[in-house]
């Protein structure tokens, strides 16, 4: 048993057929669209190629998530690292540059948060480079088996050397302290403008605020910009593209057009992957790439208990409202950085934030001669715009309308001009995500990272496993890339399986064992 079905083609996904081909498992990723990336794809229309989702590429820095998996699938990602993050605009009218330059970036934040507030970013800074370095050392998490339970002690008692070792023991204490912490139990009292730059980051990185969100998630999910930020030639897509190609130089398939209607158990124990083509792919183990809504939806006999349980709707995490727009080049402010976060005032949802992404001008396969590719996102409650588009269409477009308008505005703090230089201009709401990106109910982001102890595992039950932003450690193309190898690498030692290389055959026994070198 060695056959594995990959159900989509998003991050996760690929990382994880990239990963198990390498090892010498036979691998098909079936995608139902006609390009990999999932929600962080790269769609065309009219000679534009807009990023769908994500549109912030993280991680490049030497030694990080995406520079590390980079050189483990032989893949030259071709990126350009950017001192600049991203420029984040304040209810205030005040903006903030996120370098990614450390010296830079602490001028900066004492520039706008006062020496008062560098406790908080010492604690976050030092928090989160001993995090990345226990993440990239743990099983997936949470620990779903009595095996998972013994590595991560063994793994655990490893990390808490390392740190020891590196003359930073005293954030052992803190880092346990810190899993039943919000982050707010970090920030300085009466620093509103902090506490809402805090905030309009977490939104984004961790789908909530400093309220709520677990404070040793949020040390990482607010250290992006210090990974290295990059531009990659054809954006997300671009990326996606290339990790496509390290799959099948491993010796894995990947199809597109293959929307998966159904999964069947056959008798023995194997699984066949039924597709709107009508075509079957039969499987030893599937990993699924999709929200749980759609794993459910899909599964057809004795759904795993953590899916019997779904609400019919999700109830916590966000939606999103896109607006694509190409514009005219020339009206760009020069040296505009590629990235923008925009705060209109609070509660930051519902277009009263925005994250603006453009094109780089240098990219020519992202916009025709002389325009540019911007995309715009904002958080919105799901079920209002499907009780809209059911019960009072008129209201459901008028409500589209007034989004994109309020959109446009919040935008024309960044450039000025946007609506005499856009030439096109397409709004979506979670139904047309929906739609597009086949995401139930056009949920995005996974769940909000309010605890540790709540995220799901990605082990559903015998031969059937999850990947993407759902599980642990959530969104982000790093996340899930990350979470995508250390699945793989769990799944190795969790299934019975038989691995055939071509460089020697390598029985593996029973559900606890160990590879024969």
């Amino acid at each position: 048993m060695n056959r594995v079905v990959v159900i989509g083609a998003g991050f996760g996904g690929l990382a994880a057929a990239a990963e198990l081909s390498r090892r010498g498992f036979e691998v098909t990723v079936l995608e139902a669209h006609v390009y990999p990336g999932g929600s962080a794809g790269t769609f065309f229309h009219q000679g534009y190629r807009f990023d769908a989702g994500a549109t912030l590429a993280g991680g490049f820095a030497p030694g990080s998530v995406m520079d590390k998996l980079g050189r483990q699938f032989d893949i030259d990602w071709q990126h350009s690292l950017t001192d600049i993050a991203m420029l984040i605009h304040l209810a205030d009218g005040s903006s903030i540059t996120r370098w990614t330059e450390p010296e830079a970036w602490r001028s900066e934040r004492v520039t706008h948060f006062g020496k008062s507030a560098e406790q908080f970013w010492d604690w976050q800074e030092n928090t989160a480079d001993a995090l990345w370095d226990l993440t990239l050392r743990l099983p997936p998490w949470p620990v779903q088996s009595s095996r998972d339970t013994l590595e991560l002690i063994k793994k655990g008692f490893a990390w808490m050397r390392a740190v020891s070792q590196a003359g930073k023991i005293y954030l052992i204490p803190s880092i346990f302290s810190d899993a039943f912490k919000p982050v707010s139990a970090h920030l300085p009292r009466e620093a509103e403008k902090l506490r809402q730059f805090i905030d309009a980051q977490l939104l984004i990185s961790a789908q909530t605020t400093s309220r709520y969100a677990n404070a040793l998630y949020s040390s990482a999910a607010l250290d992006l910009a210090r990974q290295g930020v990059a531009h990659v030639p054809g954006g997300m897509g671009g990326m996606a593209d290339k990790l496509t190609t390290a799959v099948r130089q491993n010796g894995g398939n990947v199809y597109f057009r293959q929307e998966v209607t159904r999964v069947r158990k056959e008798p023995n124990g194997s699984f066949i992957v039924e597709t709107k083509r009508k075509t079957e792919f039969p499987a030893d183990i599937i990993i699924f790439n999709l929200p749980p809504w759609n794993i459910a939806r899909i599964l057809t006999q004795e759904l795993p208990a953590r899916l019997r349980d779904l609400p019919h709707m999700p109830k916590r995490g966000w939606g999103a409202f896109m607006v694509y727009i190409g514009l005219d080049r020339a009206q760009i402010p020069n040296n505009l950085p590629l990235h923008h976060q925009v705060i209109v005032q609070e509660p930051i949802a519902e277009g009263n934030s925005i994250f603006m992404s453009l094109s780089p001008e240098w990219d020519k396969s992202r916009a025709p001669a002389g325009k540019r590719a911007l995309t715009i996102s904002t958080h919105t409650q799901l079920q209002p715009w499907w009780e809209l588009q059911r019960n009072d269409p008129v209201a459901y477009a008028e409500r589209k309308d007034a989004y994109t308008e309020r959109i446009i505005s919040a935008a024309e703090r960044v450039i000025p001009n946007l609506r005499t230089s856009a030439e096109l201009v397409l709004p979506g709401t979670p139904l047309t995500f929906e739609r597009f990106t086949r995401r139930a109910w056009g949920w995005v982001g996974g769940f909000p990272q309010t605890s540790l102890f709540q995220t799901w595992g990605p082990h559903l039950s015998a031969g059937l496993w999850m990947v993407g932003d759902s599980i642990f450690p959530g969104q982000s193309v790093p996340a899930v890339m990350l979470a995508g190898v250390r699945v793989a690498r769990s799944l190795e030692v969790r299934e019975s399986v038989v691995v055939l290389s071509s460089k020697k055959t390598r029985f593996l026994r029973s559900k606890q064992f160990r590879r024969v070198n």
